[in-house]
């Protein structure tokens, strides 16, 4: 894309705006479910002054009914006015006090402009509707604990069209004023909190008076059963909200006191109270994402969130950074929201960036930039070096586009050039920047330029240039420290920045600090750190000559940047003989990803990164970074197996790791944080007989380790791995620990360890089920199956119908929508071989009118199959 593509379309969109003689001129909309981001701006341009009240009649059956009130006011008659509904059974439609017959097509209501008048109108839609059982619109789940039935509704980015009548668009925001009719037992949640609950012959009748202003994706509304909790001990009244049948597996005093740290913190760094009076979250099942920010009803997908065992401190930081994740996005998307999903990316970053400070800030996790470094930038790094790496802004045409790019460059990326930013300007004009941008667009939407330009003119400077370099132009560019000494000290120091290719060459500004260390007394010891604002291709740094001639030198000291490090081959050796000496978790944490990147970039043989984390990972005593170390190994052990690399070495690499991983075990019987650690890296790398025997002793209890808690989740998890390798009896554990576990959690692993065992004919059946897109089953069940057909050890059962799923590819990603295929892309077919890399050189040459999405996961498949293959010629194993 070239780089003024974004603000070019944002020209075009103005002119649309700009009088209803463009708008006249739109082609009629198309007869599908998206709307356009042109379709949009037109009627924007029409409407204003958005008024829902929303009546529901919830009964727990399959169905559900309810009636739109809209009002609005409408700037012309001249063209016909669409209102979105999704696959509804409309019995009423009444425009300003009339009734008429309803010209639906199922995606949208279209009203001829004969019966709308310029001013004020109202339009009423009594329908029914199904439930969904996708994730979105207004999902409904059966219990098989219990039988309960538990609704959730959920609307990102433009799915509230699949629970009621509505302009489904971000920037046409609106209040909503809600009635709700559900069974007695049942509890009914929205923004606001009930005015009234009154007795009816259905049950309950709940009202909820009208929110401020809100765009509908933020609009929530969830129904039934649950378990609550509440906590009135702070400024804003709390609620949280379970299934009766997981109630347990909930500790509500995490919930609550990490909640009550990040309403004070945002509170008092925004300079802007909450706005939505009541803080209440759900945990609710089958949810397609970790959680979601509707406003003052946050919901979250339960999985992430349930414990059978006691907390680990590392799933305590899960929790307390998704809530202030989640919380971020009050201030940032609520209060004030992007005009159109061009803007999502940063409504995300900024909750990243922010999600991560506050709970740096204002929780025990101090380490929270260290987690951050080591988990989600690391994947934003990822992403930007692959072929499917795009611009931070890029325009999204429709609706159906709108989480095209929703990745780690739109989270992570984003918050790190964020991070860029507020060290460029200096924390206090950034955090003024923020404040003023807040207050100034409070309920109401807001561009990227109204964002750069609220901190540019605190801080009274022009952010164009840095603003083309970051957000509108792709890649990371690369950042090595070029040096020479003399007589023991440092004569020359330059920072050398590179771009990743020619067709993405921009060189950016950055400010980072450039640190040079020595190794003293088996310990690595900081000589000197320099902060430098570098930019083009060399950058002097004087501060640094003179010193002592070092061991080690990081030109990204403390994360300050979002750039690639190429250490220097001094610093490399370094790195590799030394992490032990470094005391610095964070430190310690960017050299061993110096070594990977170096696993992956070809510079260093995989065989030899395994020896150093066989040698180093036992004596990681920092459990954020114990967790990253054993990604790694598992992903090394996980390449050796696509490289069906020599059978020898293979076999003797996984015997090490599993020893490694058993030795710690025991070792660490006194701490539950390290010990489950290890124990699931364990149960994740265990493929011997040995290792196989263990967990099944484990399993059936005639073996225990002290402090090892074997709860239901790890029971599971125990039988998924035998099943893997089809151990003896291991179909049958299925089948007994199914009938000890009647939970929905165990119906999924049940199905889980069925699916992925090494059985052809079970492959077949469940690759059929999965490409039925008419199937009767939970898509919570089919993305389970998913995730679980082909592991990496199966290569010979993928390739029987990998041509196969690849020729299919155009045609189900043509039927399927967005949230199908985002689970389905990882099916895609590689196995680290040339025929392979072949297969899909033909796919990408052939398959380019694929969505947007499918083709970036295509391409990314395609690059790390190519990898992997280059990884394999470095390793230096012989064959045996």
């Amino acid at each position: 894309m070239k780089p003024f593509a974004p603000r070019l379309l944002a020209v075009a969109i103005a002119a649309i705006v700009s009088g209803c003689a463009v708008a006249a001129n739109l082609p009629p909309r198309a007869d599908n479910t998206y709307l356009t981001q042109a379709e949009a701006a037109a009627r924007s341009a029409r409407v204003s002054n958005v008024d829902y009240v929303l009546d529901f009649a919830l009964t727990g059956k399959e169905t559900f009914s309810g009636t739109s009130k809209i009002s609005f006011d409408l700037s012309d008659t001249s063209t016909p006015l669409t209102i979105d509904l999704d696959k509804a059974t409309i019995s009423a439609l009444v425009v300003n006090g009339k009734t008429m017959t309803p010209q639906y097509n199922q995606f949208f209501i279209t009203l001829q402009p004969q019966d709308l008048v310029k001013g004020r109108n109202t339009v009423s839609v009594t329908y029914q509707r199904l439930h969904s059982t996708n994730g979105e619109g207004l999902h409904r789940m059966v219990d098989p604990v219990d039988g309960k039935v538990y609704t959730y509704s959920h609307f990102e980015p433009a799915a509230a069209h699949q629970m009621f009548a509505l302009f489904d668009q971000p920037d046409l925001k609106a209040t909503f004023q809600v009635n709700v009719t559900a069974p007695a037992d049942w509890v009914v949640v929205s923004t606001t909190r009930e005015s009234a609950v009154k007795a009816d012959p259905a049950g309950k009748r709940w009202t909820f008076p009208a929110s401020k202003k809100l765009s509908a994706y933020n609009f929530s509304l969830h129904a039934g059963p649950y378990k609550v909790w509440e906590d009135n001990s702070a400024k804003y009244p709390m609620r949280l909200f379970a299934r009766q049948s997981v109630a347990a597996q909930v500790t509500p005093a995490d919930w609550f006191r990490y909640t009550k740290q990040g309403l004070a913190f945002f509170d008092e760094y925004f300079g802007i109270a909450y706005q939505f009076e009541k803080y209440d979250q759900l945990l609710v099942p089958d949810f397609l994402y970790g959680a979601m920010e509707n406003a003052g009803a946050v919901t979250f997908g339960e999985r992430g969130f349930l414990h059978k065992a006691e907390m680990t401190a590392a799933e305590r930081q899960g929790l307390a950074s998704t809530i202030m994740h989640e919380m971020a996005h009050q201030w940032f998307g609520d209060l004030v929201t992007m005009k159109w999903w061009n803007g999502l990316w940063l409504n995300e970053s900024f909750a990243s960036f922010m999600g991560t400070l506050g709970l740096a800030e204002s929780t025990e996790f101090n380490n929270a930039w260290q987690s951050f470094y080591s988990g989600a930038k690391q994947g934003a790094y990822f992403t930007d070096q692959s072929f499917s790496t795009h611009p931070i802004e890029v325009p999204v045409a429709s609706t159906a586009n709108a989480f095209d790019n929703i990745d780690s460059i739109t989270y992570a990326k984003g918050a790190s050039t964020l991070m860029q930013l507020r060290h460029l300007l200096g924390e206090d004009v950034f955090r003024k920047g923020v404040h003023n941008y807040l207050v100034k667009y409070a309920f109401k939407n807001a561009t990227l330029d109204d964002f750069i330009g609220s901190l540019g003119e605190a801080a009274g400077r022009d952010l164009g240039k840095w603003t083309q370099q970051w957000l509108y132009n792709a890649g990371v560019n690369t950042i090595a420290a070029r040096y020479s000494c003399a007589n023991g000290n440092i004569n020359s120091f330059t920072l050398q920045q590179s771009a990743p290719s020619a067709a993405l060459p921009t060189l950016r500004q950055q400010r980072v600090q450039v640190a040079t260390f020595k190794v003293e007394g088996g310990k690595m010891v900081l000589g000197k750190n320099v902060p430098v604002t570098y930019t083009g291709v060399s950058t002097k740094v004087p501060g640094l000559v003179g010193s002592a001639c070092p061991d080690l030198v990081y030109p990204n000291y403390q994360d300050w940047g979002f750039a690639k490090v190429q250490l220097d081959k001094r610093s490399f050796a370094t790195a590799q003989a030394s992490l032990a000496s470094v005391e610095e978790p964070l430190l310690r944490s960017m050299l061993w990803q110096s070594l990977w990147d170096g696993v992956r970039d070809g510079h260093l043989p995989l065989n030899e990164f395994i020896k150093t984390a066989l040698a180093n990972a036992s004596t990681e005593k920092d459990y954020t970074l114990l967790a990253n170390v054993l990604g790694m190994m598992s992903q090394s052990r996980r390449y050796i197996e696509m490289m069906q690399a020599d059978p020898a070495y293979v076999r003797t690499t996984g015997d090490a790791m599993e020893e490694q991983a058993w030795a710690a075990v025991q070792a660490n019987k006194g701490d539950s944080n390290f010990q489950r650690s290890w124990f699931g890296h364990y149960v994740g790398v265990a493929s011997s007989k040995n290792a196989l025997d263990r967990l099944a002793a484990l399993l059936d209890g005639t073996l225990t380790v002290e402090g090892l808690n074997i709860s239901q989740d790890v029971r599971w998890n125990i039988i998924g791995r035998l099943n893997r390798f089809a151990y003896p009896g291991s179909a049958e554990l299925i089948v007994a620990e199914q009938a000890r576990d009647k939970s929905d959690s165990g119906e999924a692993a049940a199905l889980a360890a069925t699916v992925i065992r090494p059985d052809p004919q079970i492959k077949a059946e469940w690759l059929a089920k999965i490409e039925d897109l008419k199937t009767t089953l939970p898509f919570s069940k089919v993305r389970v199956a998913m995730g679980s057909l082909y592991p990496v050890e199966q290569t010979a059962l993928s390739e029987a119908s990998a041509a196969t799923r690849l020729a299919r590819l155009p045609a189900i990603d043509k039927a399927a929508g967005p949230v199908y295929m985002r689970s389905y892309a990882t099916m895609i077919p590689a196995s680290c071989t040339p025929a392979s890399v072949k297969r899909l050189d033909t796919a990408v040459a052939q398959y380019k009118d694929l969505s947007a999405s499918t083709r970036r996961s295509l391409l990314t498949t395609h690059q790390e199959d190519q990898r992997c293959l280059m990884m394999k010629k470095a390793l230096t194993v012989s064959k045996g």
